[in-house]
């Protein structure tokens, strides 16, 4: 479960750096809950290459975050916000997100 929503927090910072049918694909299996045979018989793919083509995503996001690190930023920075007590400050940086 941990991995999931590691791998939807880092879809949502980088989605749009994979191609359209990579997006498609992550879509269906990880929001839509769809088997690799459901995709493979929907878009006419091997079901083979439905796991390929996950495994390449999977490995391209961790890819973006080793490189840009933008998810754990984002977590170091809640957590600085967390511990602000001026309410004013606090909202102000948490709109920037």
């Amino acid at each position: 479960m941990e991995k999931l929503i590691y791998l939807n927090n880092l879809y949502d910072l980088y989605g749009s750096l994979l191609t359209s049918k990579q997006q498609t694909y992550f879509e269906e299996y990880y929001f839509n809950n769809l088997s690799y045979g459901e995709i493979s018989e929907k878009y006419e793919i091997s079901r083979n290459a439905c796991f390929k083509q996950l495994k390449i995503i999977e490995e391209k996001l961790y890819f973006f975050e080793e490189k840009l690190k933008l998810y754990y930023k984002k977590e170091k920075i809640n957590a600085i916000i967390d511990m602000i007590n001026d309410k004013k400050i606090k909202k102000e940086l948490e709109d920037l997100f």
